[in-house]
């Protein structure tokens, strides 16, 4: 990966504030999780959050807007399904609400963050000019074939 593109990723604004959220999330809630749930919501909200600004990132590092676009609904999604985690976290009585309310207050300038940078992108079509940018791969799609198994008689086996 190039410096210059290291140093945009280090810029933008859905990236920086991604990662903060996460490390919010990871200091101020996965420490309030009671063990039992350490392979369960722990680990739900852990890959949710992880998941924000390492698809921001990846859709930085595609170099065609339509790439980007694609992987900042996946984070968009990310943030609504920790948000659900969260809400969880919240409702088991795991987190206080002034900590939900905080993170929940992130989580909506995120994704109103996200969607300006995704408006961006539309806009501004980086990447439109790449070989091979008009080019799409479309598969032809099978039949499947389907046939009535009739059961088989028990008293036939014996």
């Amino acid at each position: 990966m190039s410096s210059d593109n290291i140093q945009g990723l280090e810029t933008l604004e859905a990236w920086k504030k991604s990662r903060a959220f996460v490390l919010a999330v990871y200091k101020e809630v996965l420490p309030l999780l009671p063990v039992e749930e350490k392979w369960h919501l722990n680990q739900q909200i852990r890959r949710s959050a992880q998941s924000i600004p390492a698809n921001i990132a990846e859709g930085h590092g595609r170099f065609y807007y339509q790439d980007n676009i694609r992987f900042c609904y996946i984070a968009r999604g990310s943030l609504t399904e920790t948000y659900t985690h969260l809400l969880l976290a919240r409702d088991l009585k795991y987190i206080p609400d002034d900590l939900f309310h905080r993170l929940k207050n992130q989580i909506e300038e995120l994704i109103r963050i996200v969607n300006g940078y995704i408006a961006y992108l539309k806009r501004s079509k980086r990447g439109e000019k790449e070989p091979g940018a008009n080019y799409a791969i479309r598969e032809t799609p099978i039949e499947y074939l389907t046939e009535e198994i009739t059961p088989q008689n028990p008293s036939e086996d014996s």
